[in-house]
């Protein structure tokens, strides 16, 4: 019983010929049955988005492990879970990454735009789970009734290809915060760069055949990070980039309940 997760990326196709380094970044943790992932993709026009990204990740994470630790009713079964605390949460998380993202601009002698991400974070327990998005990208869960839901509408601003980033001066309102009750049985976290194929555009919900071989391929497997063969082989398949050629990550988890 327990929480089996996996993160990878891979790198978009028009990045390749351009010769530039994936942008996307996502990663979690597991402690005491709660899992926490983030999952960050570098603006197209920040220099260093890459860095940008890894450096997001790793710091929201750093922070939500530490905070779940120190708060133990975030792991009581019934108590319901109001949106407020969850926000000033979450809220603490971005200022964390903002201010990691500040001393490393300064330190490499550019701007902290250079380093703007989109951010998708959540905190999960076998009972429920709560959510934020700054940016583009999504966020889809399954109940243990086999529901999808898509978490968060899209941002995607006015213009074509405009989002919000963390180094945004507007992201914390922006940021969209989410908490759910009930138990999830799968959590889905991705970058922009697999919505055409994983989201119904017309109605921006979950598209199930999508998710359903991802869902059996983490409950088939008791320990994904070294079985990632399949994973890795669809993200790079060219049946996948003849549809995208973005860089792509997948965050997958799943709460085996035997």
């Amino acid at each position: 019983m327990g929480w089996r997760a996996i993160a990878r990326s891979s790198i978009g196709t028009s990045h390749k010929k351009q010769q530039m380094p994936c942008q996307d970044y996502g990663d979690y943790c597991i402690s005491n049955n709660v899992i926490v992932g983030a999952v960050a993709d570098g603006a197209g026009s920040a220099k260093f988005a890459d860095i940008g990204a890894k450096l997001s990740v790793k710091t929201a994470l750093a922070y939500l492990e530490e905070f779940q630790k120190v708060k133990p009713y975030w792991q009581e079964r019934c108590r319901p879970h109001p949106e407020q605390p969850a926000r000033e949460m979450f809220t603490e998380a971005v200022k964390k990454v903002v201010t990691a993202l500040q001393k490393q601009a300064r330190g490499g002698g550019y701007s902290c735009q250079d380093l703007a991400c989109t951010l998708l974070l959540f905190v999960a327990t076998p009972y429920w789970l709560a959510a934020m998005q700054i940016g583009d990208g999504f966020i889809v869960v399954c109940s243990q009734e086999g529901n999808h839901q898509m978490l968060f509408p899209p941002d995607k601003g006015e213009f074509i290809n405009e989002t919000s980033f963390v180094t945004s001066a507007n992201a914390l309102s922006e940021m969209q915060v989410r908490v759910l009750t009930g138990k999830q049985k799968f959590i889905c976290a991705s970058t922009d760069g697999l919505e055409r194929v994983a989201i119904q555009m017309r109605d921006w919900t979950p598209f199930p055949p999508f998710f359903h071989p991802l869902e059996e391929y983490l409950g088939e497997n008791s320990n994904p990070e070294k079985e990632d063969e399949y994973i890795m082989n669809f993200l790079e398949s060219d049946r996948l980039n003849a549809q995208t050629d973005d860089d792509k990550t997948l965050l997958l988890c799943l709460y085996d309940c035997q």
